[in-house]
């Protein structure tokens, strides 16, 4: 791997405030009851429950190359360069200096070192590569660990991830293009992808007249020559209001044929090493995510191949949503244990009223229900990525993960904002400043959520689901029973629960509430199959039993809070 270690990146950090004069003329007391910052630990072996869940789904083959990427996440050296990419963001370039096109987007180095980082650990490729089981699951917990040293990274590794689903659709391609895809390490230059080292994936769909309702598409294709379908050259015009990482190498889009919307494969350099007919028209400036690039694109003749059948694009590139749907529901769940680890630093290194924050027992409330729930959410996408693993030969695996892979990406993004909230507040007013990690955690939290498919969008795709397979909830409750099935009273909760599935598409307007409540219950069924008491006890008081407020902390009386704590604390 490539970590380009002796590279000085200016992170913004004061080189030498500990001068002789600033000592002399400046210092009037001792800095004291200050945690520190959290750096140079092991993300991935000084988390207990993530590596008793790759173990249970067979992934415990990657891990030594889980611990090698958990010692990068968690060092000091990642924690600079996400803090410079992101205070030095990309800047768009539409002409060179001598005034010709160019079209290009520049990143601080930082942001170069950490695409390296992430690629070159094969987050992107370990699923398709690894032919063996637990090969999804040992991907989805790189991805799980990259999510808690840079989100910004995140976006083009797991698009490039889930480009596959797509191309497939067509095998010529497929066999064309996963060798280019699958290559660790990462090539920047603005250069046909064919002539590269390694090539990142994208993907543009939205417009903005329809958002979500890809029907709406008004780009339009047409054939280059006389072939049309699969496999066809075509050029595309129109224009997409959200295209994520638009210096992708290559980057899956829609447009209207005569035959409806169809999807298609573009690359973003042509073999004469020009920059294919696209126009970056601004880039987004967005809450969070700031290291990495969104724009607004326009299309002229875009040059691109049809992939898959005519008039059936939306089916083919949801093949890739349902890769990065998980990947979403698995980067929350990243982001919240990073805040989690954030917050038991914090309190477990600072004083009040004469003990340690952690210690008084309404902080031990709020440290212990934010640890259930992080590892609750860690089980549920692991568990879903187990299914990626199985799909092919398990129809029961197939029809889990139709349906309860939007429902993990529904509760994981929708968890995650309120989780941070209270993960900062954890800090007081350290964690608002903006140099510290709480307040970029923050500002990212909600993104996840938006992207592919806001809240709405996912909860009708479980209802679709529904709908179009029933058998997907006859899956989800055979699963959901394995782990409260002996118990009369917890039975009770999945027996109601199917009730709501089996009703649900004619009372649509209740699917968030179903989903919500399809999540608590298989999360409690995984708890209390592979974690120990302590935890799944508290989730089922809380979450199942309904002892719970509408705050984190408000876990009922007599729960082993340090137990829990203790689980989820990295050690020193």
């Amino acid at each position: 791997m490539n970590i380009h270690s002796g590279k000085h990146i200016d992170t913004g950090e004061p080189q030498n405030n500990q001068s002789p004069f600033y000592q002399r003329e400046h210092e009037t007391h001792e800095v004291l009851n200050q945690a520190g910052d959290l750096a140079n630990y092991n993300a991935y072996t000084s988390d207990q429950a993530l590596q008793e869940a790759i173990s249970v789904f067979d992934g415990g083959w990657a891990t030594a190359r889980l611990k090698a990427c958990g010692g990068l996440v968690g060092s000091e050296r990642v924690q600079h360069l996400a803090r410079a990419a992101n205070r030095n963001e990309p800047e768009l370039r539409t002409h060179d200096r001598f005034g010709h096109r160019i079209d290009q987007v520049e990143f601080h180095p930082a942001y170069h070192e950490l695409m390296d980082m992430v690629f070159s650990s094969e987050t992107h490729s370990l699923a398709w590569t690894e032919k063996r089981i637990g090969g999804h699951v040992a991907r989805a917990a790189l991805s799980y660990l990259w999510n808690q040293g840079e989100n910004g990274i995140c976006c083009p590794m797991g698009m490039t991830f889930a480009s596959v689903g797509a191309l497939r659709h067509d095998p010529a391609l497929a066999a064309e293009w996963e060798p280019l895809i699958m290559r660790a390490g990462y090539d920047s230059r603005p250069i046909h992808a064919r002539d590269k080292s390694a090539i990142t994936v994208g993907m543009a769909m939205t417009e903005k007249q329809g958002g979500s309702d890809l029907r709406k598409t008004q780009s339009t294709a047409r054939p280059a020559g006389s072939r049309t379908g699969s496999g066809a050259d075509y050029l595309i015009t129109g224009h997409k209001w959200f295209f994520s990482v638009p210096m992708s190498d290559v980057f899956l889009t829609l447009a209207q044929t005569e035959n409806g919307v169809s999807c298609f494969l573009a690359p973003g350099w042509l073999p004469d090493g020009s920059r294919n007919n696209l126009r970056i028209q601004r880039l987004k400036e967005k809450c969070g995510n700031r290291s990495n690039a969104s724009s607004e694109v326009e299309f002229k003749d875009l040059h691109a191949v049809m992939v898959g059948p005519e008039g059936r694009g939306i089916r083919t590139i949801i093949e890739m949503a349902h890769y990065t749907r998980l990947d979403f529901a698995v980067g929350s769940s990243g982001l919240m244990r990073q805040a989690l680890v954030q917050a038991l630093h914090h309190t477990s290194s600072r004083t009040s009223f004469g003990e340690r924050i952690i210690d008084q027992p309404v902080m031990a409330n709020v440290a212990a229900d934010l640890a259930v729930e992080s590892e609750a959410q860690m089980w549920l996408g692991m568990r879903l990525a187990c299914t990626l693993d199985h799909q092919d030969t398990s129809e029961h695996e197939r029809l889990l993960s139709r349906i309860a892979t939007p429902m993990a990406k529904y509760w994981s993004c929708k968890q995650a904002p309120m989780f941070v909230v209270e993960a900062l507040e954890c800090h007081g007013g350290n964690g608002f400043i903006e140099d510290h990690l709480m307040a970029r955690l923050y500002r990212e939290a909600p993104l996840n959520g938006i992207w592919e498919g806001t809240g709405n969008i996912i909860c009708l795709d479980v209802v679709r689901a529904v709908q179009r397979e029933p058998a997907t909830v006859d899956a989800v409750m055979e699963e959901i029973r394995q782990g409260l099935s002996d118990d009369p009273g917890l039975a009770v909760h999945a027996d109601d629960l199917e009730k709501r599935l089996r009703r649900l598409p004619d009372n649509q307007g209740e699917a968030r509430h179903t989903v919500e409540v399809m999540a608590h219950t298989l999360q409690a069924s995984l708890l209390r199959r592979y974690a120990p008491a302590a935890v799944s006890d508290a989730f089922l008081a809380s979450r199942l039993n309904g002892h719970w407020g509408r705050a984190f902390g408000t876990l009922p009386g007599g729960m082993d809070t340090r137990a829990i704590i203790e689980r989820a604390r990295v050690q020193a």
